[in-house]
C-alpha cells in the first residue's frame, strides 16, 4: 500500500475528518463500526485488518470465498471493502445479490482499474472505487464519509485518544466495550484534556476554560472532579490515564 508521509496532506486530512464530526486526535476514524474485508490476497487482507483496526474500527474478514453473502448476513456489517477478482465469484456479482436484501456501504477496492470498471462498479450498486496501490489517508477519508452519510444518526461528535472514546452527545467516556458517565463538569473537563491530548494542561487553564463556558470552579472543585474522572476510568480498565506533572498541571 501507498504510504502518505506529506505533512500538509496529513492536515488536510485531518480537517476533513472533523467536517465529518468525528475528530480523532491519532489520526484515525470512527469507533466500533464494523467493516468486512471481501480481499483473497492474504497480504492486502492482513495489511487492511490492521490499518482498520489501528484506526478504531471492529473489522472481519472473509476466509471461505464460497459463501459471501450469507457472511454479509450473519455479520451485518456497516460497510464492505470489496475486491473484483474473487476465487469464486466476481465482487460485481457479489455486489448486485447484496443489494437484493441490503444498502450497507459497498467500497470496491481492486486493481481493476480502468473506466469501465469503475462504471460497472457504480450501476451495479458500489459506492465507491479505489484503485490499488491505495493511498491509506485517502481510503480511511472515504470510509468516514460513507459512514456518516450511511448513519447520520450515529455520528455524534467524539474525540479519541489511546482507544478512549468521549462521547460529547451522551456525555459517556467507552473504552474497549465498556463505557462511565460523566457529569458536565467532568465531560467538560475531559474535553479540555483530550483537545490537548499530548500537552500538559496547567490547572488554571483548565479552571480558566470552565470559567469561559460558565461553569465556576475553584482550585478544589477541580481535584475533587479529577479524582472522580480516575475512578471512573479506572473502572472501565483506563488506569493511568490522567497524568500528574508536578507543579505543572495534567495531561493525557
Amino acid at each position: 500500500m501507498e504510504q502518505l508521509n506529506d505533512d500538509a496532506f496529513g492536515r488536510a486530512l485531518d480537517k476533513v475528518l472533523q467536517r465529518y464530526d468525528i475528530i480523532n486526535l491519532e489520526g484515525g476514524g470512527a469507533i466500533k463500526y464494523k467493516i468486512l474485508v471481501v480481499e483473497d490476497d492474504t497480504v492486502i487482507q492482513t495489511e487492511l485488518v490492521n490499518l482498520l483496526n489501528g484506526n478504531g474500527y471492529h473489522t472481519d474478514a472473509v476466509s471461505d470465498f464460497t459463501f459471501i453473502v450469507q457472511a454479509v448476513k450473519n455479520i451485518q456489517p456497516h460497510l464492505i471493502l470489496l475486491d473484483i477478482k474473487l476465487p469464486q465469484e466476481s465482487g460485481y456479482s457479489i455486489c448486485s445479490q447484496i443489494r437484493g436484501f441490503s444498502n450497507v456501504p459497498i467500497i470496491f477496492v481492486t486493481s481493476c482499474n480502468t473506466d469501465m470498471d469503475e462504471l460497472n462498479s457504480i450501476l451495479l450498486g458500489g459506492d465507491a472505487f479505489v484503485t490499488k496501490p491505495y493511498n491509506t489517508a485517502i481510503l480511511l477519508a472515504k470510509i468516514s464519509s460513507l459512514l456518516k452519510r450511511a448513519y447520520p444518526a450515529e455520528q455524534g461528535e467524539r474525540l479519541v485518544w489511546q482507544g478512549a472514546v468521549l462521547h460529547l452527545e451522551s456525555s459517556t467516556i467507552e473504552y474497549d466495550g465498556r463505557q462511565a458517565e460523566l457529569t458536565k463538569n467532568e465531560l467538560k473537563i475531559l474535553y479540555y484534556l483530550f483537545k490537548h491530548a499530548g500537552k500538559i494542561c496547567s490547572r488554571n487553564d483548565i479552571v480558566d476554560y470552565l470559567w469561559d463556558n460558565q461553569l465556576y470552579v475553584d482550585d478544589n472543585a477541580l481535584s475533587v472532579n479529577i479524582t472522580r474522572i480516575r475512578e471512573k476510568l479506572s473502572a472501565i480498565g483506563l488506569t493511568d490515564f490522567i497524568k500528574t506533572k508536578y507543579r505543572q498541571g495534567y495531561t493525557l
